[in-house]
């Protein structure tokens, strides 16, 4: 039990989880293989190894994003049956190496991150707004909001693809070296956000 007297939450729950891959003419290899772990509300989960381990792997495939083996879950959704909108409520993901949208500014790109939020056909309202506004606010983003997202140094791209991943409000995040391009003092903000 927890210091509160309730029992912990288990947001992510992994069994014999393995991520394979078939190259044409070769034989199967299991990028990821036999991970099980569990992740209580509130907790960190960090995974270290060297380049080329499979972190980044075990990340996609936790994001819906690679096919796995196993049993993979979010909350009580099995990630690979739940849909893409019921995914995004549940888990936000910041990748290494984002594809950027053309001619986007950071506000209209942190704002997609409401989009598993709004309706179908619905534009986003007041409260979506000022959420953008708060977070673009708290990662020192507000000045750039309308600049094009082509034009944000690496650091300035990475707090921006953080702000769209809290906009979306999820249970989980999915942070794959989330602070490799940010200065030491950026560095030390985005984690106590991360963290709050």
């Amino acid at each position: 039990m927890s210091a509160a007297g309730q029992e912990p939450v288990t947001v992510v729950r992994a069994d014999q989880l393995t991520v394979t891959v078939r190259p044409r003419g070769r034989a199967p290899i299991d990028l990821v293989g036999g991970i099980d772990l569990s992740v209580v509300a509130g907790e960190w989960l960090t995974v270290i190894g060297p380049n080329g381990a499979g972190k980044s792997t075990l990340l996609r495939a936790m994001a819906g994003l690679m096919p796995y083996h196993g049993s993979l879950r979010v909350g009580e959704h099995e990630v690979a049956t739940a849909s893409p909108r019921t995914l995004a409520r549940q888990l936000a993901v910041v990748v290494q190496r984002p594809t950027i949208p053309v001619a986007t500014t950071v506000a209209d790109h942190v704002m997609l991150g409401r989009t598993a939020h709004l309706g179908w056909l619905q534009g986003e309202g007041v409260r979506d707004r000022v959420l953008v506004a708060e977070v673009l606010d708290q990662l020192g983003l507000t000045a750039m909001a309308d600049r094009d997202l082509a034009t944000l140094s690496g650091g300035e791209l990475q707090r921006v693809l953080l702000a769209r991943a809290l906009v979306q409000q999820p249970r989980v995040l999915l942070l794959d070296e989330p602070t490799s391009a940010l200065d030491v003092g950026h560095q030390m903000e985005v984690l106590a956000l991360v963290d709050a």
